[in-house]
């Protein structure tokens, strides 16, 4: 199978599993969204579901987050893991959001990576589910199943969102890159994956992905 039906089969398969693709973290505008992805670097959206309304309950727009104290917003997201950071990056971007913007999230991929603490990938989500413009964010469970799948190298997130969108139409991309986080949470989980269960890997997967979950 050639890399372009392999894209047509992913496509066609993904479309069956989810019509829908409802965002995972649950959010209001593009603030509150901004603020959800940055949480949820190395920590579960369903954990940064857990935490948001506590600390949008408190400040759900940079001018009142900028109210509270670095400390006071540590405690609040400690959960989510790494909040020595997070907090410091969540306080700073919202003071920058005041200065430079406002108040309001600018819709410019180059102007969000400069926020503290947005890195690309956050950005294209924010690019992408908050203001509609297409992108093609790269995650974990993204980079692993293009890999396994033989649509990239697999040798860094960078060139796996290249081959992504050289492959897949861009009208696509908003809601296929939620289509394979879905499919891969459910079908091909990153511990103890089941070749059995992960049908597409069985049936375009490379043959180093299936010798490893055969």
């Amino acid at each position: 199978m050639t890399k372009k039906e392999k894209g047509v089969f992913i496509i066609s398969e993904l479309e069956k599993l989810y019509p829908e693709t409802p965002i995972p973290l649950d959010h209001k505008d593009a603030y509150t969204l901004l603020i959800s992805v940055l949480l949820s670097a190395q920590c579960t959206d369903a954990r940064v579901n857990t935490i948001t309304p506590i600390l949008f309950a408190r400040a759900d727009n940079p001018f009142d987050m900028i109210k509270l104290s670095v400390e006071e917003i540590r405690q609040i997201i400690r959960p989510c893991g790494l909040s020595p950071k997070k907090s410091q990056a969540i306080f700073t971007l919202s003071e920058m959001l005041i200065e430079k913007y406002k108040g309001e999230v600018p819709d410019q991929m180059e102007l969000l990576e400069e926020l503290p603490g947005v890195g690309h990938k956050t950005a294209s989500v924010v690019m992408s589910q908050a203001f509609g413009v297409p992108a093609f964010p790269v995650d974990t469970h993204i980079h692993r199943l293009l890999t396994r799948w033989g649509i990239t190298s697999g040798k860094n997130v960078v060139e796996t969102e290249k081959d992504a969108k050289q492959l897949f139409p861009k009208a696509l991309w908003n809601k296929l890159h939620l289509q394979i986080i879905f499919y891969g949470r459910e079908y091909s989980p990153a511990r103890s994956p089941k070749l059995d269960k992960d049908f597409i890997t069985r049936t375009i997967g490379t043959k180093k992905a299936i010798a490893e979950l055969s």
